[in-house]
């Protein structure tokens, strides 16, 4: 039996076994989609049905265990993807804490390295200077599509083919990839600002010999009732062809505005550089999109967002944004054609609400207007209303 089929089989079967012990739960997350472009239009469902169990033992030790069936209906086809969601143990050890197993880890800037990676981690607080922080991990073992790893061309056309049974080791399993991170924050440096840095470096072992290394930095400043965002990386990208430095940068600023209800305008402007004479593209290592319809990834696009939180009672909030989508060269966002910088605009309104602790729906729906733009100002608009339904059963 191959390696991989064989330790994926070993884990489901271990976390079979643990999930009749005691604090068990069952959460459904259910999610409806409807999009149109022009004349054709797409219908989505996915239901993930999630066990989990969480134990404690002394005063910092836990553990954390959760699989998923996901059954989803996408391009008029049914499927059914099973799926170790975490399994993760932790311990405290005075001013130390360390972790192990399938766990969430997010670089300072949230889009560079974010998700579930299989590995450790230490970290040491000093109490004065900060916490200290180093991990590494391994992707190979993640289903594709919760890794949403797409870093080469290939990569990007293989998570759009579904999992096939008969061929599980090749379509099912995210790219082989090591990823070790070193990391600093501190919640109040010299008393007036947050800082989060971290040194990532990822080796590619699927063959196609791309790795790259992240400086990441992210530095918070509170004044009053505004925050101001300041975030940037500089990535090194090596390739069996050539290598070069690649450039992220953010701006955010949220201003908590007064009145009865609490609510809060905010403005992000993101940089991450395209193919030029000095840099080549910027790639992070797991392409979280950003985006409601279009759904671009962080590689050669600049944005503008203009976001607005309501928050209408204990149980419900309302959000609206507006985002302007500009790629910074023609080549590595080239879905809509290889004319003009300009993408577009997006509209996107989405209203949550909780009427009990352990139930949760989110009712989103959007619009992208590349008429706004001068990429494909002819181009259909693109529409989507998704519909989202959480549960925990007990």
């Amino acid at each position: 039996m191959n390696n991989k089929r064989l330790v994926f089989c070993t884990l489901l079967m271990v976390t079979c076994s643990l999930l009749y012990a005691v604090d068990f739960g069952l959460t459904l997350d259910q999610s409806g989609a409807f999009s149109t472009n022009g004349s054709e239009s797409n219908q989505d469902y996915s239901s993930i049905f999630v066990p989990r169990i969480l134990t404690y033992w002394g005063e910092s030790g836990e553990l954390l265990i959760s699989a998923g069936m996901k059954v989803e209906y996408q391009n008029e086809t049914w499927s059914f993807v099973p799926e170790l969601l975490r399994m993760e143990v932790s311990q405290g050890f005075g001013r130390w804490f360390a972790r192990a197993g399938r766990m969430h880890y997010a670089d300072p800037l949230g889009y560079i390295a974010q998700g579930l990676f299989d590995g450790g981690r230490v970290s040491f607080d000093t109490e004065t200077a900060g916490t200290f922080g180093a991990g590494a991990w391994y992707t190979g073992f993640l289903y594709k599509n919760r890794a949403d790893i797409t870093m080469t061309a290939e990569e990007h056309e293989a998570l759009a083919l579904p999992v096939d049974f008969n061929d599980f080791n090749n379509s099912y399993f995210a790219p082989r990839r090591l990823i070790a991170a070193v990391d600093w924050e501190h919640p109040s440096f010299l008393d007036f600002c947050m800082v989060d840095f971290a040194l990532l470096v990822q080796f590619d072992v699927s063959g196609e010999n791309l790795n790259s290394q992240y400086l990441v930095g992210n530095i918070a400043l509170p004044f009053r009732n505004v925050l101001l965002d300041l975030g940037g990386c500089l990535g090194l990208i090596q390739n069996s062809e050539d290598s070069g430095v690649a450039f992220a940068a953010d701006v955010g600023i949220s201003w908590t505005l007064p009145g009865i209800l609490p609510s809060r305008l905010s403005f992000l402007s993101r940089y991450t550089s395209g193919v030029s004479d000095s840099l080549k593209a910027f790639v992070p290592i797991t392409n979280k999109p950003h985006g409601f319809t279009l759904k671009p990834g962080n590689s050669g696009l600049s944005l503008f967002s203009l976001d607005y939180a309501l928050r209408l009672n204990p149980d419900s909030s309302l959000n609206l944004s507006s985002t302007y989508f500009i790629r910074n060269d023609l080549v590595t966002y080239s879905s809509m054609g290889d004319e003009g910088h300009f993408l577009g605009n997006e509209l996107f309104a989405q209203f949550f609400w909780s009427p009990l602790s352990d139930m949760h729906v989110n009712l989103g729906a959007g619009i992208f207007l590349p008429s706004l733009g001068n990429a494909a100002p002819d181009a259909k608009s693109l529409w989507r209303i998704e519909l989202n339904f959480i549960v925990s059963i007990f």
